[in-house]
């Protein structure tokens, strides 16, 4: 079995590879557009993570969550020669693709397999993000009118989503996943453990309060949206 396990992985990197050599030659020969042939590579792509360097790159949290934008960036590495600087950069550091693309536009060139797990990672990891931004403020906005109030800002956002501080989630995460003691770790873990919270709340919520607590998430980002567009007109200026 291990044997069979290393054989398909070793194949799995050569059709990277492969895949790789041909998103150059398509972006080099003018055959589409850069982002088109990008999502399209994506829609190919079957490695669920890969050592590049000394960083690991993790496309599929949990078997099901699928970051794109990650695997965008990854691919970035190999195609930053042929495209726009500027277009890039806009894609990977402000999720705003050169292309305008609807939903259904997007899901046919990813795939509709990838695209279910784009929604798994979006809501359960972008909007996760989000609700605990939101509820972090509602915290915080409390404290500011009860002097008296003590303890960690952020044990008070988890126990009102998760019902438990963000130590107890932590080691009951770690426990489960069979990680190391230790303390937090990177990126990509924290957010692994974002997308075990959105489990957990899907788990221990009415549907009524999974609902009230999503629309929350989802409105928190895009009052973020907001504020950044607003900026934008003011950091192209200066």
């Amino acid at each position: 079995m291990e044997r069979k396990s290393v054989a398909l992985e070793d194949d799995l990197k050569a059709e990277a590879q492969g895949l790789v050599a041909s998103l150059r030659r398509r972006i080099q020969e003018g055959e589409s557009h850069w982002f088109l042939a990008l999502l399209e590579t994506i829609a190919q792509w079957r490695l669920p993570e890969e050592e590049v360097g000394e960083r690991t790159f993790r496309y599929l949290i949990a078997g099901e969550a699928f970051d794109w934008l990650l695997l965008a960036e990854r691919l970035a590495l190999e195609i930053g020669d042929l495209v726009p600087q500027d277009e890039l950069e806009e894609l990977l550091f402000h999720g705003r693709p050169p292309l305008e693309l609807d939903e259904d536009e997007f899901r046919r060139l990813i795939g509709a397999a990838k695209y279910r797990a784009h929604l798994n990672f979006y809501y359960g990891v972008l909007v996760e993000e989000a609700l605990q931004l939101a509820v972090e403020d509602e915290v915080v906005k409390e404290r500011l009118t009860c002097i008296w109030k003590n303890g960690q800002v952020d044990d008070d956002v988890c126990e009102r989503i998760y019902g438990a501080t963000r130590r107890q989630l932590w080691q009951s995460f770690r426990h489960e996943k069979g990680l190391p003691e230790g303390e937090w770790a990177d990126v990509q873990q924290l957010r692994e453990f974002t997308y075990w919270l959105f489990k957990e709340r899907l788990r221990r919520c009415d549907p009524a309060r999974v609902a009230s607590d999503t629309r929350k998430g989802l409105a928190k980002m895009a009052a973020l949206e907001a504020a950044r567009r607003r900026r934008r007109p003011h950091s192209e200026d200066g």
